[in-house]
């Protein structure tokens, strides 16, 4: 048998491992938990 290609979610969060809810615009690779804690210090800004 020929050996199955991987699809989906290799890598996770950059911080924490997680594999879902990944963050991956701009190259951030961060999970939405990790990067809502530390979008002030990569100089995001909540305008609402």
């Amino acid at each position: 048998m020929k050996p199955r290609k991987e699809f989906g979610r290799k890598k996770g969060c950059l911080r924490c491992g997680r594999k879902r809810g990944i963050v991956r615009r701009y190259g951030i690779h961060l999970c939405r938990q990790c990067f809502r804690e530390v979008a002030y210090e990569l100089g995001f800004r909540k305008y609402s």
